[in-house]
């Protein structure tokens, strides 16, 4: 049965990916600061420590869980969402700043390293990136930054040499908002109609996974939902 990792598999959106997989016939793992029982097995970091040491620490629990099978797919779900710009209260710009630094690019870093180990040939990379990002987010700059990084990782991770099994593939989905219940609850008077259903990017990724649905290995996919229609387009 083919295994794949969901990191961030206890938010909104990773749990819609972890049940979407276990309902495939994949086996699940789930990494995240949280257990999500749903998932097969679970991997559990912390925001202590350093890169290099969480990194260490969630390859080694990957290693053992997986001996010497390898992954099909490893989607990097994992982040956030801060506003602020450089006129905020220093601590609270800055902080909020290495807070998505942290969420969005720290846990991708990691997600590309396991998949460096333990991705099997010809499989899938997904990280999460942010339309808004494309451009300038003065009202959102350590959001901004994060992600922008993000969408450079894919770049990097596609190119020749960058440590990837061979025929690998590696994108970032680009949502406006995700419709999950943290941002219902932050944002009870949007119009949700506008938002991506966690369900539609699952099926989306299970297309990559799968090959059902062509992928340019390094093209950003934006994912714009109007009338509660998802249309993901591979940009340019």
């Amino acid at each position: 049965m083919s295994k794949l990792v969901v990191y961030g598999g206890a938010g909104g959106l990773g749990r819609a990916l972890v049940q979407h997989f276990k309902s495939k016939g994949y086996t699940v793992i789930n990494i995240d600061l949280v257990e999500n029982k749903d998932a097969d097995f679970n991997t559990l970091t912390c925001t202590s420590g350093s890169l290099s040491e969480q990194g260490h620490a969630i390859d080694e629990s990957i290693s053992s869980l997986l001996g010497a099978e390898k992954l099909c797919g490893i989607f990097c779900v994992a982040g956030g969402w801060a506003g602020g710009n450089s006129g905020s209260k220093v601590l609270d710009f800055l902080k909020s700043s290495e807070l998505m630094i942290h969420q969005s690019v720290n846990s991708s870093l990691i997600a590309a390293n396991i998949a460096s180990k333990h991705l099997q040939t010809g499989g899938l990379l997904t990280l999460t990136g942010a339309l808004a990002a494309l451009d300038a987010t003065p009202g959102m700059i350590g959001y901004g930054i994060a992600k922008a990084a993000v969408h450079h990782l894919v770049k990097d991770l596609a190119a020749p040499s960058s440590g990837l099994p061979e025929g690998c593939k590696v994108t970032a989905v680009l949502p406006v908002t995700i419709d999950t219940p943290m941002n219902r609850k932050f944002m009870p008077d949007a119009d949700f109609g506008m938002w991506t259903s966690p369900a539609d990017i699952a099926t989306q990724l299970e297309g990559y996974l799968t090959g059902q649905l062509p992928l340019t290995s390094g093209k950003l996919v934006s994912a714009v939902t109007n009338g509660g229609v998802t249309k993901f387009e591979q940009l340019e």
